[in-house]
């Protein structure tokens, strides 16, 4: 079978199992999570109500994962029109942030007042008491052996 690439193709087919180029797009996807973890991120912008300010604070998780492989062979030949090689990758993320607590500076003092997340306390709760009824459960169906005496 003929070979109809063109000198440009192979180019084009090299640059694309090229690691550095790999590197590059991990870098600079690495460097828009990590722009999420800053001061701004963390610190939103003071509100003044009189002589009071208010700066509300974040806490800011960002999360990436990835991947990049790429391998060649052959069929059984020693042709080289009848191998190959290839090459791939992945990748994904999220950046999480939520409240935790407001600054509050005031003609009286700074003080800092925390942010409770109410519904994530009430699941964390149900979710330990059902993972303790389920234990308790399943320790009460287990057989003991009975012992002769």
């Amino acid at each position: 079978m003929a070979n109809f690439s063109t000198p440009s193709q192979k180019l084009q087919d090299n640059k694309l199992l090229d690691p550095n180029l790999a590197l590059e797009t991990v870098q600079t996807t690495m460097d828009k999570f990590l722009s999420a973890a800053n001061v701004e991120a963390v610190y939103g912008p003071p509100v003044s109500q009189g002589e009071t300010i208010i700066i509300p604070s974040a806490e800011v998780l960002s999360i990436a994962g990835f991947g990049l492989g790429s391998g060649s062979g052959s069929q059984g030949s020693a042709d080289p029109e009848k191998t190959g090689s290839g090459g791939g990758g992945g990748g994904g993320g999220r950046v999480l942030a939520r409240p935790v607590a407001a600054i509050v500076i005031s003609p009286t003092g700074v003080r800092i007042e925390p942010i409770v997340d109410v519904t994530k306390i009430v699941l964390a709760v149900f979710t330990t008491l059902g993972f303790m009824v389920g234990m308790i459960t399943r320790m009460k169906r287990i057989k003991h052996p009975k012992l002769n005496g």
